[in-house]
Formats: C-alpha cells, sequence, structure tokens
C-alpha cells in the first residue's frame, strides 16, 4: 500500500530509510513492514485511550464503541495493498443473477399484502448537510416540492402506505453527529401522522493526519477546534450502529423483516410492494438476504459502481477500486450496463447473523480531505451496498431509471419542482402530458449553485414538458411562465446580465450577449 512506504522513512527513529533499503535487498521488506504497521497501530491506539479518557461518564461507553469500531477500519486499512479488485477476475454477472423489474410485477400482488408490508421497516440514510447547496443544516430538511422537504414526502409516503393498507410500517432515519439534533428538532411536527418513527446515529471516527496516520483529535469534543477532526464514515456503517444501537433487535421483536434503505435525497425510492412481494414470496421458495436495485447507465452515469460477479458472488465494484489502466473500461457502457442506485432491501435476521460473526465485509474507501486551516487529512470510509457479497443468496433487480431520482444539485431541484412532476402522497411521478419518458440533461452554473440564488433567479419555475437540454451559465434570470423547449443554451459573459422575460417561450434557442429587462 502506498501509504506504508512514506510512512517508513517517518518513524525514522528506530526504523530509517536506510533501514528499509538495506531490509529490502534481503528481501525482508514485507516484515519491516510489519514492524512499522504493528509501530503505527500502538501508536493510533494510545491516542485512542487517550480521546477516550476525556469522555464524560454518560458517552463513555458509546465512544468507547466508535473507537473500537474505528480501530477495526483502521487495522484493515493497513493490511490492504493496492487495489482491492483483480481486474482478471471480474466477469459480467450471471443472467439470473439481476431479474428484469418487469418479470417481478409481472406475478403480481397477492391478497395479504397488508401482512407483507407489515414485516417491512423503511430506512432513511439521513446523515448528510446541505452544504454542497449552499445550505446548512440537514440536507433533509430542504424544501424540495410546494414547501414539502425530503423528510416530509418520506413520512407522506409511508403514512399514505400505512392508511391504504391499515400497517404499522415504521420509519427509521440513520443520522450522523452533524445531523441528529436538528432533526430531532423537527421530527415533534410529525406527532399526529400514522408513522412510528425512530432514530439512531452512525458512529463518530477521528479523522486521519495523512503524514502520521494519527488521529487528529486531541479529545471527544466536536466544538471549537475539534469540529473538523471527526467525521461519520460513510453509509456502510448502517449495519454497526443500526445493530449497536438495539434497534435492530427491537424491529426483529416486533416481527419485522426486511429493511427497505435508501438515500433520503433520492425521491424516486418509495417502498415498492412488488420487490417486496418477491422477497417474501419468492418464487423458488428460497428467499434473498440482499437486494441491490440497479438501473441502466446513461453517459451521465459512467461513475457509477457496478455489479459483478466475482470469485463466485455478486459483488459492487466502485471506481476507486478499479486499476488505473481499466477506469475507461470500467465507465463502458456498452460492457458494464447497469449502477447501483443505493436502493437495498436487506433481511434484518441475516444482519444480525453476520454482524454477531463479524463476518460484514466492506472495501475501504479512503476519503482525503483538507481541513480549513490546510491540514491534510484521510478519512476512512465504507459503503453499505458492499457489503452484498456477505449475504446469501444475493440478487439485483434492473428497475426502471424513475427509481432513480436523486437531488444533488440546484439542477436537480429545477427538475423534481418543475411541471414534469406530480407529487401525489409524497410521491413524484413523471407528468403524463411528456411525450418522453427520458429526464431531460440540465446543467445550471454557479451562479445558481446555491439553492438561495438559484430561488431568486427564478420568479416562477419554467414550463420543461418538452425540454431536452438545458445549459445556463452567468448572471441570467428567469421572468414568470418561461417556457423552455428542445435545447436551450443560455450564456452570459462576464459583466453582462440575461433577463429572460416573462411569458418567454425559448424553443431550440442560443441565447448571449446583454438582455436587461429593466422596471419603470
Amino acid at each position: 500500500m502506498e501509504v506504508l512506504s512514506t510512512e517508513i522513512v517517518m518513524f525514522g527513529g528506530e526504523a530509517g530509510a536506510g533501514d528499509l533499503r538495506k531490509a529490502m535487498s534481503q528481501g525482508g521488506t514485507s516484515q519491516f513492514q510489519e514492524v512499522i504497521r504493528q509501530e503505527l497501530e500502538l501508536s493510533v491506539k494510545k491516542e485512542l485511550e487517550k480521546i477516550l479518557s476525556t469522555a464524560p461518564q454518560n458517552e463513555s461507553e458509546h465512544t468507547k464503541k466508535d473507537l473500537e469500531g474505528f480501530r477495526k477500519l483502521f487495522h484493515r486499512f493497513l493490511q490492504e495493498k493496492g487495489p482491492s479488485v483483480d481486474w482478471g477476475k471480474i466477469q459480467r454477472p450471471p443472467e439470473d443473477s439481476i431479474q428484469p423489474y418487469e418479470k417481478i410485477k409481472a406475478r403480481g400482488l397477492p391478497d395479504n399484502i397488508s401482512s407483507v408490508l407489515n414485516k417491512l421497516v423503511v430506512v432513511k440514510l439521513n446523515g448528510g448537510l446541505g452544504t454542497s447547496m449552499g445550505c446548512k443544516g440537514p440536507k433533509s430538511l430542504i424544501g424540495v416540492r410546494n414547501e414539502n422537504t425530503f423528510l416530509d414526502l418520506t413520512v407522506q409516503q409511508i403514512e399514505h402506505l400505512n392508511k391504504t393498507y391499515n400497517t404499522d410500517v415504521p420509519l427509521v432515519l440513520m443520522n450522523s453527529f452533524n445531523t441528529d439534533e436538528d432533526t430531532k428538532k423537527i421530527l415533534q411536527k410529525y406527532n399526529h401522522c400514522r408513522v412510528k418513527i425512530y432514530t439512531f446515529n452512525q458512529s463518530r471516527y477521528p479523522r486521519i493526519n495523512k503524514e502520521s496516520l494519527l488521529p487528529v483529535a486531541k479529545d471527544v469534543s466536536y466544538s471549537g477546534e475539534n469540529t473538523e477532526a471527526w467525521y461519520p464514515p460513510g453509509h456502510g456503517d448502517i449495519y454497526a450502529s443500526f445493530y449497536n444501537s438495539g434497534l435492530l433487535d427491537t424491529l426483529i421483536g416486533e416481527g419485522k423483516e426486511y429493511i427497505f434503505v435508501s438515500n433520503i435525497d433520492n425521491l424516486g425510492a418509495t417502498v415498492d410492494l412488488y420487490i417486496l412481494n418477491h422477497l417474501m414470496n419468492p418464487p423458488n421458495g428460497k428467499r434473498c438476504e440482499f437486494v441491490m436495485e440497479v438501473t441502466n447507465k446513461t453517459r451521465a452515469d459512467v461513475k457509477g459502481g457496478t455489479l459483478t460477479q466475482y470469485e463466485g458472488k455478486l459483488r459492487l465494484v466502485e471506481i476507486a477500486q478499479v486499476p488505473k489502466a481499466h477506469v475507461d473500461e470500467f465507465k463502458s457502457v456498452s460492457k458494464f450496463k447497469i449502477f447501483n442506485t443505493n436502493n437495498l432491501w436487506i433481511s434484518l435476521a441475516a444482519v444480525k447473523r453476520l454482524q454477531e460473526q463479524n463476518a460484514i465485509d466492506m472495501e475501504i474507501i479512503v476519503n482525503p480531505k483538507t481541513l480549513d486551516g490546510g491540514l491534510n487529512v484521510i478519512q476512512l470510509e465504507t459503503a453499505v451496498g458492499a457489503a452484498i457479497k456477505s449475504f446469501e443468496n444475493s440478487l439485483g433487480i434492473n428497475v426502471p431509471r424513475s427509481r432513480f431520482l436523486p437531488v444533488k444539485t440546484t439542477s436537480d431541484l429545477l427538475l423534481v419542482m418543475s411541471n414534469l412532476y406530480s407529487l401525489n402522497a409524497g410521491s413524484l411521478t413523471m407528468s403524463e402530458k411528456r411525450e418522453f419518458p427520458t429526464v431531460p440533461l440540465v446543467k445550471l452554473g454557479s451562479s445558481f449553485t446555491k439553492v438561495q440564488d438559484y430561488l431568486r433567479r427564478f420568479e416562477s419555475i419554467p414550463d420543461m414538458l418538452e425540454l431536452d437540454h438545458l445549459t445556463v451559465s452567468g448572471d441570467v434570470t428567469f421572468g414568470k411562465n418561461v417556457s423552455l423547449k428542445g435545447t436551450v443554451i443560455i450564456i452570459a459573459n462576464h459583466g453582462d446580465r440575461i433577463d429572460i422575460p416573462p411569458g418567454a417561450v425559448l424553443e431550440n434557442k442560443i441565447v448571449s450577449g446583454n438582455l436587461r429587462i429593466l422596471d419603470h
């Protein structure tokens, strides 16, 4: 692993670069690296003990679990060498391991769908902040449609299910220490909804200095100087933190059997009764422990993780794991036709079993960051879908693109706020008035990045029913009741400003230069 070769010089007091060269010439590198590894693990263990000693008594047990989880992850990080997949072993998944959604839907629904629904828990990954869209606080509290937030829409969807089928499907939010407090404050407004809402927290791991590989944090606090010293370790942490919270056992005790896990900002990730029925009543009598919803790649999705066959099991391969020489092949839409939507259906009993056996194996994602003061750190993360290879009888289901509608940018926000979609009981569906089922390609420039700037630049959301492609760059504003059709490109050069007048209809147009509309 590259990082170790630089470390060897660093721990120079006892084992310097000269010693390393000597060890290499004598064929003893692995032995020497092992000594370095052990030294480093010991140093990290001491640092973690120091941090733990600063924890207040009421947080001690929880902090201990977090730091122990981090230590295990760090140990694995030091053991791994090079890319985590051998490209030569990657194969296309067998035909029957990725089922078309149409085939699953064609089975229909049983009469007792309510009792099937009562076995389900909906889990939303709610650890992220709205910072990339210029918002403070949890991303799930950003308004996305008619003043409704991501969280509002989620609660409405599940309440609608519970009322329609007279069921008790609970909602579980996996928060992070970044989102927990603000989310809990807002949950009070759902007290009268017909949805039980539970929360649990992701672990809190220390960021490590890129050079020394030691934790940046000096104590357990995460305010003041320590704000940037901690991070939530990716959604792969769901298995351990769900188990450690005690909530997993509680839900199993209530007769729940499956969780449907998805990102809270994926507005297409609604409970699908056909997939649930396939899980609970499999045609071959053998239940799947893990189902991953995948969908066909477009050119916009070339970086998405893909399902492959690897050493006889389904395996999620992410772009970060691919050797550089094969990245273009990985991105190829013809060889790897599908990508992971991160909508996952997982057996609760299997999570409990594998967690207790310490048998959930997920590749480590090394995420480099630069802190505000300029310090380079790395954070070790895992991804929830990577665990697919640890479960028995896993399956991919190739779902329609409509089940993947993530809102990561204001360009995505414009799509879901527009008349392309209609909102019903918290669910967005493509308008029947749109002739093509494909979603237009929208690229808004940097003047639109922050939600408040974006909202200020649209007096009302344009009619986009016949739009194929929209690119906007520079200082551009839109008047009321604008209609956009075909391909529309609007570019205001530096120092120029373009105001699209109210009621304008732009069809296959390029607008550039300067267009000011002044009130008089």
